[in-house]
């Protein structure tokens, strides 16, 4: 499957390779058929994509909470993320996404948030993709237990 102008293709061609889509207000969510066979990877892609769902309803105070939380990282010069993803979105922002919000710096904060989500939660210890280093791993890790915090019954998706 290709991400190629915000549309979903099969087959080769132009566009962005990807294994699954999420499409939270229409609530549907595409997984590549070749995942069946990889229960690990087919279980961190499963994570991040339900998390798109809960990005959408998560609340400007929050999200805005995650993208200081990034901005910090960034600041301090810390490499690599918790996915491919995020981590391509991250190499291709330029100076001024962060501070005018491009849609360039909402996807990647986005796309952050959910491949943070699937490495504390599909039960993976390690994977390829998991590039960001310890301590920016642990700010995260307390960012979203801080998260689960204020919302004890759940995240809506």
């Amino acid at each position: 499957m290709r991400a190629h102008k915000s549309r979903l293709e099969a087959g080769p061609g132009p566009g962005q390779p990807v294994h699954a889509a999420s499409y939270p207000r229409q609530r549907r969510l595409v997984l590549d058929s070749a995942l069946r066979r990889q229960p690990a990877e087919r279980a961190r892609i499963f994570v991040h994509e339900v998390f798109h769902f809960v990005w959408v309803r998560l609340g400007n105070s929050s999200r805005r909470a995650w993208e200081a939380l990034l901005e910090a990282e960034i600041a301090a010069g810390a490499p690599g993320e918790l996915g491919w993803s995020a981590e391509w979105r991250k190499d291709a922002l330029r100076p001024g996404d962060r501070r005018n919000r491009t849609r360039r710096w909402r996807e990647y904060a986005c796309e952050s948030f959910c491949d943070t989500a699937a490495w504390l939660w599909a039960g993976l210890e390690r994977h390829e993709e998991f590039t960001l280093p310890r301590k920016e791993r642990s700010a995260r890790r307390r960012w979203w237990m801080d998260l689960r915090r204020h919302h004890p019954e759940g995240w809506r998706i």
